[in-house]
C-alpha cells in the first residue's frame, strides 16, 4: 500500500536514502499540520516512510510569525521577495493564519495521533545545548624577524617610529620624557593581553597605504589608536603630546575586549587596501563581516504601495512626508499635507502595514570595511559568502555578534577628506608651493588658520562646515588644538540634549568662574577629584571617555560596571539602557557627600550620550583632519579648492558653494574648456597666483572615457571646430553635451552656436563634413544671442554651478517690490529687527530628535541661516522639506559674537520663480533675422534642432 502511494516520487526516496547514508540516526521528517483537510492521511505517510527508512517523524510548526494577526505583514513580505503584487501573488501566499507559535498544548492536540513525534521534538531541543563561548577564535601570527616575539618586534618598531617623530633637529633632548613613560606603560598593557600581533597588523595595513609607491593617505582613531604607540607606528597623525587621552580606558585588563582601532583611507583607494588584506591572507582567512540592513519609514512605504498596487507618484508623495532616514511612523497630519486622504482604505492599509514593517531586517550586506582574520580556516566557524561587488567575501555575522565573541576586527573604512587633503598635497607639490608628505609635517600651531575659524570662515573644511558648526565657532574662539576637540564633539545632539553647551561656553568665555565642581566632605574623598576628570573641559563632561571617569571616581563603579555605562552610552540602539545606571550613580555620589541636585545634574549631562556619545579618542583624530583642512584652507585656497572638486561626492556644500567661496577667497575660476581642461579640476598659472581650471568632470553627463578620448586628441591644441571634430572622433551627442556646458569659448563659439554646429555632425563617432553639398539655395541664418539669465540657468543645468552670476540676481527686482532684503542685508539687521529674505534651499538639518529645523539659503550676495522652530515646521512642512527657492518672513537673532539667524514666522515656496528662469522666450536655437550668421549655411542644416532640457536641479 505505501509503495503505491509513494510512485511517482522515486526521485525523493533516492535522495532521502542519500541523507541517510550521510548522517545515520541524524535526518528526521519534519511534520506540519497545514491545517489543509489532508494532515491525518499525509502524518501518517510520513511516520510510514520514516519507520521504513529510519527517517523518524518530529513535530514542528513552521513558524513565520508569533501571532495569527501578523498574518498580512508576511503576505507583504512574501510579495516583496517575489516581486509581485497582493492581486497577481495567488498560491504564492499562505492559505491560511496557522503558521505562528502555538502552545504545548496546542501542538499536543494536533499531534495526537502521533505522541512519539511530539517526544522526538522535546529531546532534539534539550540536545541542543551549543554556546557561543565553545567557539574558539585564534589571532593570526604577523610575520616577525627570526628569533624575535611579536612583542618584541612591535617594541622595537615602536622606538624606532619615535625616533623618527622626534628627530633630533627639533627634539635636542631627544624623545619628551613624557611619551617615554606613555610607550614605556602602554607597551606593558599590550604586552599583558597579548595584543602585539594585532597592533602588527594594522602598523602592516598601514604601511602598504604609505608605501612610497602607494602614497595612500590615512588616519587611525579610536581610543587605541589615538595612543603614543600608534603614533610612533604611524597610524595616526594626533601628537599624544597634545592630547591626554588615557590608552588603558578602553584597553583594559577588566575586559576581554579586543582593541579599537579604525583606520580611515583615501575613498578613491580603499578598494587597493582591502585588496591587499584578502591577498596577505587569503580568502580563507580573511573576510569582511556582515551588517543587516532594517527597514526605514521611506522604504517601507515605498515597498508595501507597490505590493498594494499604488501608483509611483503616491508612494513617492507619502515617502516624502518623512524626514531622514528615520522616523516612528505617518500621521495623518502628515499624509494630508502630502496631498492625500488618510482615511483612504488602501492608503490607510499601506501607511499601517509599513509602519509594522519599520525595523526588520531588509537584507544582508557588507560592513563598511570591518575585516575579520583567523589563524585557522574562517569557513570552519562561519559560511564565508561571496558579496555583489567584484573580489569581495564576506561573513554572515554582523558587528555585534563580532563584539560578542570577543573577534579582534580591523576596520578599514573610507573617508572622502583625505582623498581631499591626498589631492591638495598632490597639487601643492606639482606648482612647487609646498612639498608636504604627510599630515604630522604640517605646523601644529598657526594663528592666522585659528583666526580664519574664529570667523567660521569653514566651507569646505571637515567636520566644522555645517551652520551649526558655524554659529559655534565665533562663540567658543578656538586658539589652540584642543579647542577644536572640543568643538568636534559639542555640537551633537548629545551635549545639546544634555546641557553642557551653554555652561561651557560661559566658562570658555569667562562668565562663569564657579565652575560647579561641588566638593564631597573630606573625609569622603579628595576635594579635587572631580577637577581631574572634568578640568580640561570646565566641569563639564564631554565624552564617553569622562563620563566612565566620573562613574568610577565620584560613584566608585567597579571597572565592569563603568564599561557597561560606556556601551549604555555608546550606540543608540542602547538608548533605553541609561536608566538602569542612574540609581547606582546619583546614589553613589550622595553616599560620598556630593549633593543629591549636583549628582542629578551629573547623570542628566551625561545622559544625552544614551543616543549620541562621542568618545574624546575620535574627536581629537577629526580634529586633526579639522585642522589640516583648515591650515589648507587658509594657505592654499586654490589647491584646497580643487582638490575637494575633485573628490565630490563628499562634504556639506555643492560645487557651486565650494566654487563661490573660493572664488570670495581670491581665487580666479575659469571654466570648463575643450582647449584647456581635463578630466579632473586643474590648476593653472593666474593673474594672482594659481587659478583654477574647471574639469569635464564638472559637466553632467560626460562619461570620463570619452572625456579622455577628447583630451589625448587635443595635442596643441584644435584651434577650430572643425580639427576638434575630425581628430576627436567625438559623437554628435557628446559635442552636444559639451556645447551645452558651453566649454567652447576657446574656439570663439557661444554655446548656442556650438549646438547649431554640433548638429551637422552624424550621430556615430565617423564625422562627416559639416558644410555638406546639397541641392537648395544656400541661406543665411541668425541666432539670437542668450540672455545673461537663460546661460546662468543652462550652467546650473549642465555644471551645477555658473561663473556667470545667480539666479537670485534675476529675480531680486520681484522679490525687492515684496519687501525682501537680500542675505547679505540680514547680516547688517539689528537684534529683533523683521526681516524678510529668499534665497536658493542650500542646507536642511533637523539635528538629533529633530526638535528644531535649520535652513540655509543662498542668493547673489551671500547665505543666510533660518531658524524653523517646531510649531512653525509643522505649518510649513511640505515648504521646508520640499521647495528649492524659498521666501521666509521672521524675525533677526543675533548674538553677542555677531552670529545672525532669522526666526521663521512664515514661509512661502517661490521655487515657481526659478522654473520660470529656465523657460526663455526663444527657442534655443531659433532662427532669428536679429543678427547674422558668419559663412553659409544650407536651409536643410541642422534638422533637429535641441532646446536645453528644463531641469529643475538648481543646487
Amino acid at each position: 500500500m505505501l509503495d503505491s502511494r509513494l510512485r511517482g516520487n522515486e526521485r525523493f526516496i533516492e535522495q532521502l536514502s542519500a541523507l541517510v547514508r550521510a548522517a545515520p540516526g541524524r535526518t528526521f521528517f519534519a511534520g506540519i499540520h497545514y491545517h489543509r483537510g489532508d494532515e491525518p492521511r499525509r502524518l501518517r505517510l510520513l511516520a510510514e516512510l520514516g519507520a521504513r527508512m529510519n527517517v523518524p517523524l518530529v513535530a514542528v510548526n513552521d513558524v513565520s510569525y508569533h501571532v495569527p494577526e501578523r498574518r498580512p505583514l508576511v503576505d507583504v513580505l512574501t510579495c516583496i521577495r517575489e516581486k509581485c503584487t497582493l492581486r497577481q501573488a495567488g498560491l504564492k501566499l499562505a492559505v491560511n493564519a496557522e503558521r505562528h507559535l502555538k502552545p504545548a498544548a496546542e501542538m499536543a492536540r494536533l499531534f495526537k495521533n502521533f505522541p512519539e513525534a511530539i517526544a522526538r521534538t522535546i529531546d532534539i531541543a534539550e540536545a541542543c545545548r551549543f554556546s557561543l563561548d565553545e567557539l574558539k577564535y585564534e589571532y593570526p601570527d604577523e610575520p616577525v624577524p627570526e628569533g624575535k616575539t611579536a612583542q618584541q618586534h612591535l617594541e622595537d618598531l615602536t622606538w624606532a617610529g619615535a625616533q623618527e617623530r622626534y628627530p633630533q633637529d627639533r627634539y635636542p633632548e631627544g624623545i619628551p620624557a613624557d611619551v617615554k613613560d606613555r610607550l614605556v606603560e602602554e607597551l606593558a598593557l599590550i604586552a599583558r593581553l597579548d595584543y602585539a600581533r594585532y597592533f602588527l597588523t594594522v602598523h602592516d595595513v598601514v604601511s602598504f597605504a604609505r608605501h612610497q609607491e602607494k602614497e595612500i593617505l590615512c588616519q587611525g582613531r579610536g581610543s587605541a589608536a589615538n595612543s603614543a604607540v600608534c603614533y610612533c607606528l604611524g597610524i595616526t597623525s594626533v601628537n599624544p603630546e597634545k592630547s591626554n587621552l588615557l590608552f588603558a580606558r578602553f584597553i583594559s585588563e577588566n575586559r576581554g575586549e579586543p582593541p579599537d582601532i579604525y583606520v580611515d583611507f583615501e575613498h578613491e583607494r580603499r578598494e587597493e587596501v582591502i585588496q591587499y588584506i584578502y591577498n596577505r591572507y587569503g580568502r580563507h582567512r580573511a573576510a569582511i563581516c556582515a551588517t543587516v540592513i532594517h527597514y526605514r519609514p521611506r522604504s517601507a512605504i515605498r515597498e508595501v504601495g507597490k505590493v498594494l498596487g499604488l501608483s509611483e507618484d503616491v508612494t513617492g508623495a507619502l515617502a516624502g512626508t518623512v524626514w531622514g532616514s528615520w522616523g516612528d511612523g505617518l500621521p495623518d497630519d502628515h499624509i494630508r499635507q502630502a496631498g492625500l486622504d488618510p482615511e483612504n482604505p488602501l492608503i490607510r492599509s499601506a501607511v499601517l502595514l509599513a509602519n509594522d514593517l519599520i525595523g526588520f531586517p531588509r537584507h544582508l550586506s557588507q560592513h563598511v570595511g570591518g575585516f575579520i582574520l583567523t589563524r585557522r580556516r574562517l569557513d570552519e566557524t562561519v559560511p564565508i559568502a561571496n558579496g555583489a561587488m567584484k573580489d569581495r567575501t564576506f561573513i554572515e555575522w554582523d558587528k555585534d555578534d563580532i563584539d560578542e565573541l570577543g573577534i579582534m576586527k580591523v576596520d578599514v573604512l573610507a573617508l572622502g577628506m583625505l582623498t581631499c587633503i591626498r589631492k591638495a598635497f598632490d597639487l601643492m607639490r606639482l606648482h612647487g608651493e609646498r612639498d608636504v608628505a604627510d599630515m604630522a609635517d604640517l605646523p601644529p600651531d598657526d594663528p592666522a588658520v585659528y583666526a580664519m575659524l574664529q570667523k567660521a570662515d569653514t566651507i569646505g573644511v571637515f567636520q566644522i562646515e555645517s551652520r551649526a558648526q558655524m554659529n559655534m565657532l565665533p562663540r567658543l574662539k578656538p586658539d589652540k588644538f584642543y579647542d577644536l576637540v572640543i568643538e568636534v564633539a559639542i555640537v551633537r545632539p548629545g551635549p545639546i540634549q544634555g546641557d553642557m553647551v551653554h555652561p561651557y561656553l560661559r566658562r570658555k568665555q569667562g562668565l562663569d568662574r564657579t565652575w560647579a565642581f561641588e566638593k564631597p566632605s573630606p573625609e569622603h574623598g579628595p576635594a579635587d577629584e572631580l577637577e581631574q576628570v572634568l578640568g580640561k573641559t570646565l566641569g563639564v563632561p564631554l565624552f564617553q571617555e569622562q563620563a566612565m571617569q566620573l562613574a568610577i571616581t565620584a560613584a566608585h563603579f567597579t571597572p565592569s560596571e563603568a564599561d557597561g555605562l560606556r556601551r549604555a552610552m555608546a550606540t543608540f540602539k542602547n538608548a533605553g539602557k541609561m536608566d538602569l545606571y542612574r540609581d547606582k550613580m546619583v546614589g553613589g555620589m550622595t553616599a560620598r557627600g556630593y549633593p543629591a541636585e549636583f549628582a542629578e545634574r551629573c547623570f542628566k549631562q551625561i545622559e544625552g550620550f544614551g543616543a549620541y556619545g562621542f568618545p574624546e579618542s575620535h574627536a581629537a583624530s577629526f580634529a586633526k583632519l579639522v585642522w589640516v583642512s583648515a591650515w589648507l584652507k587658509r594657505h592654499h585656497p586654490a589647491a584646497f579648492a580643487c582638490a575637494l572638486l575633485n573628490a565630490q561626492p563628499m562634504g556639506f556644500y555643492a560645487p557651486a558653494q565650494i566654487v563661490r567661496d573660493a572664488r570670495e577667497h581670491g581665487v580666479e575660476v575659469r571654466p570648463v574648456d575643450v582647449e584647456y581642461s581635463e578630466w579632473d579640476c586643474t590648476l593653472e598659472p593666474g593673474e594672482n597666483g594659481l587659478a583654477l581650471r574647471l574639469g569635464f568632470r564638472q559637466i553632467g553627463g560626460v562619461a570620463e572615457g570619452w572625456a579622455r578620448q577628447l583630451i589625448d586628441a587635443r595635442g596643441e591644441g584644435f584651434g577650430d571646430f572643425d580639427t576638434l571634430v575630425r581628430r576627436s572622433g567625438l559623437t554628435r551627442a557628446q559635442l552636444q553635451r559639451l556645447a551645452e556646458a558651453d566649454a567652447f569659448r576657446s574656439l570663439g563659439l557661444d554655446r548656442r552656436r556650438a549646438l547649431w554646429d554640433s548638429q551637422a555632425v552624424a550621430g556615430s563617432a565617423a564625422p562627416v563634413p559639416l558644410i555638406a553639398e546639397a541641392p537648395g539655395p544656400e541661406v543665411e541664418l541668425a541666432l539670437p544671442d542668450m540672455a545673461l539669465s537663460e546661460h546662468v540657468v543652462a550652467d546650473y543645468q549642465t555644471t551645477r554651478l555658473s561663473l556667470k552670476g545667480h539666479p537670485m540676481a534675476f529675480l531680486r527686482a520681484d522679490f525687492a517690490a515684496e519687501r525682501a532684503v537680500s542675505c547679505a542685508r540680514t547680516a547688517e539687521l539689528k537684534d529683533a529687527d523683521p526681516a524678510t529674505c529668499a534665497g536658493v534651499v542650500l542646507v536642511r538639518q533637523r539635528p538629533g530628535a529633530g526638535v528644531v529645523c535649520f535652513m540655509t539659503i543662498e542668493d547673489e550676495t551671500g547665505v543666510a541661516n533660518l531658524v524653523v522652530m517646531p510649531k512653525v515646521f509643522e505649518r510649513y512642512r511640505k515648504v521646508v522639506m520640499g521647495a528649492r527657492l524659498v521666501m521666509a518672513v521672521g524675525r533677526i537673532q543675533r548674538s553677542p559674537e555677531g552670529v545672525v539667524h532669522i526666526m521663521v514666522h512664515r514661509l512661502v515656496d517661490r521655487s515657481a520663480a526659478l522654473y520660470r528662469l529656465a523657460e526663455p522666450e526663444l527657442p534655443l536655437l531659433a532662427p532669428s533675422p536679429a543678427s547674422q550668421v558668419r559663412g553659409p549655411v544650407h536651409a536643410a542644416h541642422p534638422r533637429n534642432v535641441r532646446v536645453l532640457p528644463k531641469s529643475r536641479d538648481f543646487h
